[in-house]
């Protein structure tokens, strides 16, 4: 398993932490630290086991209010950044 945590821009949660398999192609796990807990919770529970490519694609460009990102949009950040990462 590989360990990696982003810290978003521009959004409620201050922490986002992943938990890829070692190759970086599947999300074991995600949580995040502040935001809109019950929202978040159940992102992380529709991604575990997913392809960390399909869901960073799927959440990419999501928006919150008037603000130009989200923390779904944080994690399409925070998995292209882990992915990178776990490849290293």
């Amino acid at each position: 398993m590989f360990h990696y945590d982003f810290r978003p821009r521009g959004v409620c949660s201050q922490a986002i932490h992943i938990d890829l398999t070692d190759d970086g192609s599947a999300i074991e796990g995600v949580s995040f630290e502040g935001g809109c807990n019950g929202n978040l919770k159940a992102i992380g529970k529709l991604v575990e086991g997913q392809p960390a490519d399909r869901i960073a694609s799927m959440l990419e460009g999501n928006t919150c209010g008037p603000r130009p990102t989200s923390c779904a949009d944080q994690l399409s950040r925070a998995l292209c950044e882990a992915q990178v990462a776990a490849r290293a």
